[in-house]
């Protein structure tokens, strides 16, 4: 009987345990939402260099919450909720670790030559490493590269991009290239390729990682410049693409570009009307008019908001008979924040291009940092729904940590 009862007593402490959810840490967690009301909010913070970085969770009265912590300890969650003005408490504790019972929400899949993210099972977003096929036979070869996003896709799983669109084959779903440069003496063309005095090639794949808070990749591309049959690589832009898991009815993902000189002298980049980070919509939204819809976070619109800064912008239209759309928010953090915008008048194609506000350079050893979030919905834009998550990107929680 007491060999029984030690049993069960033993069977009752394993299911205690199990549930890795039940072993809690040390340190208490305390999330204050500032001024903004919070709602599906990815936050983040240094993890203690003292605690695992495996199947951590925030704990709390009534949730559980799953923490993603990368390898500089940048530990990543999304908060439910939090009104504005109000903290709330989490201790840290460990999750399941059996992959069989804690399928990543967010997965980034080796594809060949291109890398597929899904979250919940849904496709969010391609990147384009090594180049791909043409989709039309009458591409010329010099327009072929890698190093680029697309399809990216609505929730609902329709693809919102295009790429070599026969009015510009040298743009690309989501990609990035300067125009009018100064280098040398020279003055390569990274954007208008079909001119032949610069390309952008794609340099390699570092990393690709999946889990339950964000999955994404590392990739790098080299800014070629071939005036007069030369071939050097003027700069090295490194990517760094997130998607985020459990958001709602949107679909997000960030990018990061951290752009270097290769070499000693430093790039000019007169003032010009497009060039940078650009965006070009699906073909169905080919067209003058209201073909293609672009609402900026000032009101501004295709007639009247072409030159002007914006904290965030939305390009969307009509898509199979339903709206759809997508919003590129600019972090405060970048260069001539809030960055001015190219709102092309006769195609589908949106641009953040500081260039537009005036000569500048990137120079040696100064790493020029970009970054933008971007948001995919169906239906017309929300604006109250993207100024607050604007709010979110730009000023997001406070998290501190207390004890070991």
């Amino acid at each position: 009987m007491r060999l029984k009862l030690l049993t069960v007593a033993a069977a009752i402490v394993l299911i205690a345990l199990s549930p890795a959810a039940q072993q809690r840490l040390g340190p208490t967690i305390t999330v204050s939402a500032g001024k903004f009301d919070r709602h599906n909010t990815v936050a983040t913070f240094t993890l203690p260099a003292t605690r695992a970085t495996e199947c951590l969770i925030l704990m709390g009265h009534d949730v559980t919450i799953p923490l993603q912590v990368g390898p500089r300890r940048e530990a990543t969650f999304v908060l439910p909720q939090l009104k504005a003005g109000t903290s709330r408490h989490y201790f840290l504790g460990v999750g399941d670790c059996n992959p069989r019972r804690t399928k990543p929400v967010v997965e980034a899949r080796r594809d060949g030559a291109v890398v597929r993210v899904m979250a919940s099972s849904k496709p969010v977003l391609t990147y384009q490493a090594q180049p791909g096929e043409f989709p039309r036979p009458d591409i010329k070869p010099i327009f072929k590269r890698g190093g680029y996003i697309h399809p990216v896709y609505t929730p609902e799983g329709r693809a919102i991009t295009d790429d070599y669109p026969i009015d510009h084959p040298h743009h690309h779903g989501i990609w990035w290239a300067w125009t009018k440069t100064e280098y040398d003496g020279r003055q390569p063309d990274f954007w208008n390729v079909g001119d032949g005095t610069g390309r952008i090639d794609f340099a390699s794949l570092d990393a690709t990682w999946s889990g339950q808070v964000h999955g994404g990749l590392t990739a790098n591309t080299r800014f070629t410049d071939v005036t007069g049959g030369r071939s050097d690589v003027v700069l090295k832009d490194t990517w760094d693409v997130r998607v985020y898991g459990a958001l709602g009815n949107v679909l997000v993902f960030d990018i990061v570009s951290t752009q270097n000189l290769a070499g000693s002298k430093p790039l000019v980049l007169p003032e010009y009307r497009y060039g940078g980070l650009g965006v070009r919509g699906h073909v169905q939204w080919n067209g003058k008019g209201d073909k293609t819809v672009f609402l900026t976070s000032e009101g501004k619109t295709r007639a009247d908001g072409n030159g002007t800064t914006a904290r965030w912008t939305h390009m969307g239209g009509v898509l199979d008979g339903r709206a759809a759309g997508i919003a590129i928010l600019d972090h405060p953090s970048n260069f001539r924040s809030p960055q001015p915008t190219r709102l092309n008048p006769d195609n589908p194609f949106f641009n953040y291009s500081p260039s537009v506000a005036g000569d500048w350079k990137i120079e040696p050893g100064k790493p020029y940092v970009s970054r933008y979030r971007f948001i995919t919905y169906e239906g017309l834009p929300d604006r109250a729904r993207i100024d607050r998550m604007w709010n979110d990107y730009a000023n997001p929680p406070v998290v501190t940590v207390k004890g070991r």
